[in-house]
């Protein structure tokens, strides 16, 4: 086989979804039938109770397992940062990469806690996007070849991957794509990012109404509209979250970027994110509005926006609690208590 004809397409990975596993619904109903025995009243862990269900559906075993969660952490360049659209300059994108991999990030911190795996996965740092005002992001073939590197982050014996991403100007990007796949105004999905403000935030609005004006307006293919419009760690996390489904994974994914890369593949397909919790609530304005268009609700909200999976690792520990009570507690017949 020639090298060309190794090269990953947008064709193979539409092809993806038509073999994508649904629900194991005989592992959930176990879990939950066993959620109901437990020394307690019925129901009264909430959502817990769901999430160990749930859990279950999507790795597609009983008894479930949360020995091996893995936080993956994507980090790109976007073109579009010359356009003075982040408050900091696209150098800080692999200084991070460095912080993370010294272990001085706030996401190194959280996952000594929750005892999760950190892997940061660098995609072409010295080599960003191009400037989408001017021409598409990424040809189809690059953001195919992002798509498949991210795919490979989800490996055999992970009980759980943690999404998240890193990039001067991916909030940029992120707007541009939820303008381009969901409609309505490019100040409903431009945020704050990194800190812009008063002019700078007029700027990064009118830049991502230039781009999406330029690729957005007739584009139907969700794929095609992330070439144009996304970065290559937006790219990477739709591999992932795709690999994950093939795979039975479940998924928690981060904020406001990462949630418009995973949507990309709810554009295509109704359903195909139901192996994903959404870890929390940015104060990103646009994350509510994305959450909305893809039928999600947020495990937590703490008035974060940080992004590199820390949200998400902190709902890892919800989730943790939930397999923990599922597996730890007694039934009233193994503790000897009296059933009503």
């Amino acid at each position: 086989m020639t090298e060309a004809a190794a090269e990953p397409s947008l064709d193979e990975i539409r092809q993806l979804f038509d073999t994508l596993p649904g629900p194991d619904t005989a592992a959930a109903e176990t879990v939950l039938a066993r959620n109901g025995r437990l020394t307690k009243p019925a129901n009264s862990l909430g959502v817990l109770e769901h999430l160990a269900g749930w859990f279950a559906a999507w790795q597609g075993r009983d008894p479930i397992r949360l020995d091996r969660p893995r936080v993956a952490v994507f980090a790109g360049n976007h073109g579009v940062a010359a356009r003075g659209v982040s408050a900091y300059p696209p150098e800080v994108t692999a200084q991070m990469v460095q912080n993370f991999q010294s272990g001085g990030a706030a996401v190194n911190q959280l996952c000594r806690r929750m005892d999760a795996e950190l892997r940061v996965y660098e995609l072409a740092l010295d080599f960003p996007t191009a400037d989408f005002t001017e021409g598409p992001a990424m040809s189809e073939a690059e953001c195919a070849r992002a798509m498949a590197y991210g795919m490979m982050a989800v490996e055999d014996g992970i009980d759980v991957v943690c999404l998240g991403e890193m990039g001067i100007g991916n909030s940029t990007s992120a707007a541009a794509l939820a303008y381009g796949l969901f409609g309505g105004d490019a100040s409903d999905w431009t945020g704050p990012g990194t800190g812009v403000a008063g002019e700078a935030m007029q700027n990064k609005i009118e830049v991502v109404e230039r781009a999406v004006a330029r690729h957005g307006a007739d584009e139907p293919d969700p794929l095609v509209l992330l070439s144009r419009l996304g970065g290559y760690e937006l790219a990477a996390i739709a591999g992932a979250v795709l690999a994950a489904r093939v795979g039975r994974v479940p998924v928690i994914l981060d904020g406001y970027a990462c949630t418009v890369a995973a949507s990309v593949l709810h554009a295509l397909l109704d359903g195909v994110l139901d192996h994903c919790l959404v870890g929390h609530l940015s104060t990103e304005p646009g994350h509510r509005r994305v959450l909305d268009a893809i039928g999600k609700d947020p495990i937590l909200e703490l008035d974060m926006r940080l992004g590199e999976a820390t949200g998400a690792v902190m709902a890892l520990g919800i989730l943790r609690a939930a397999v923990d009570c599922h597996l730890g507690m007694a039934t009233f017949d193994e503790a000897g208590v009296s059933d009503r």
